[in-house]
């Protein structure tokens, strides 16, 4: 039974359970939601997550991501999920992987013939390295681990949910953000000086994690069944120009780091900064109405954000 076999009456205003409620991305994602008349139910681990979201004005759900009681409970009073939870603990990845599926399936057995959305997060890393990534490149399983989880999600367009993946820039930027350019922030005070790889001309894409919060939103209200979306802001940052933002912020010099010895001077992070990975939402843009209208990646460094 695929979904376009349900008719699933969307109302204005829906009761949206979300997973990773209280992280960078889903502590967007929830004033959000909020802010547009929907009802918010987030997923709490902790004490201190439960506090957050009744600060945020959400209903807190208690449980985790390997619990797939309360995964079922949270899925079944709702009438969408957003599921941006993932265990990030790379000494047992492997295991993070094998849980996401599992909440993936566990939440799509509930929805199952029933119309409803299934939002989740993945990424644009390692979809079309050295050309521009675009939401008609479909999944590859075997690339990315995680990748063949979003396909399971996708599948789910085949037995009544509405099933949509969005496909993050590898830098989601913004206030509190702890990925790959605050590492890099990091490294160039540690090391001082601020880096890139060869002569720094690979690519990256990005996006603001408030226009991020707002396409998750309108993915869930209105996103065809099976759609791949991009979080995409801007298409192709060079990873020279964000070094050279870098140092200025830091009064730092700017210096080249061979190939070979990227690993010894950028760590784990050494490995991804020679990518060139740039991607597009022009697609996204047409179908969803999505504009972003936050502050770009180099913006948001000379702001301060990072230092």
């Amino acid at each position: 039974m695929s979904v376009t076999d349900i008719h699933f009456v969307w109302r204005l205003h829906v009761r949206v359970f979300v997973t990773g409620a209280t992280g960078f991305i889903g502590s967007a994602v929830v004033p959000e939601l909020l802010s547009a008349g929907h009802e918010v139910v987030g997923l709490a681990r902790s004490d201190a997550s439960a506090r957050a979201l009744a600060a945020a004005g959400a209903e807190v759900h208690r449980g985790d991501l390997e619990d797939p009681d309360s995964l079922r409970a949270g899925a079944a009073g709702a009438d969408g999920v957003i599921h941006l939870g993932f265990i990030h603990d790379f000494d047992r990845f492997d295991a993070s992987v094998r849980a996401d599926r599992a909440a993936i399936e566990t939440l799509g057995a509930v929805l199952e013939g029933s119309g409803r959305p299934l939002v989740i997060a993945s990424g644009t890393l390692g979809i079309a390295p050295g050309r521009v990534a675009t939401e008609l490149i479909p999944f590859d399983a075997k690339g990315h681990p995680r990748l063949a989880n979003a396909l399971v999600a996708l599948s789910l367009k085949d037995r009544g949910v509405r099933s949509a993946a969005v496909r993050l820039a590898p830098s989601v930027h913004g206030e509190g953000d702890h990925g790959f350019v605050r590492r890099l922030v990091e490294i160039a005070g540690e090391k001082g000086v601020s880096g890139h790889v060869g002569d720094g001309s690979n690519r990256w894409s990005a996006v603001h994690r408030m226009d991020a919060a707002r396409l998750f939103r309108l993915a869930l209200e209105s996103a065809p069944a099976g759609s791949i979306l991009h979080g995409v802001a801007e298409e192709a940052v060079t990873i020279r120009t964000l070094a050279e933002a870098i140092a200025t912020r830091l009064k730092l010099p700017l210096t080249s780091i061979p190939p070979e010895a990227a690993t010894e001077h950028f760590g784990w992070l050494g490995a991804f900064l020679g990518f060139d990975q740039p991607a597009s939402s022009a697609l996204t843009q047409q179908r969803m109405g999505w504009r972003p209208t936050h502050p770009g990646l180099i913006q948001d460094v000379v702001a301060g954000w990072y230092a």
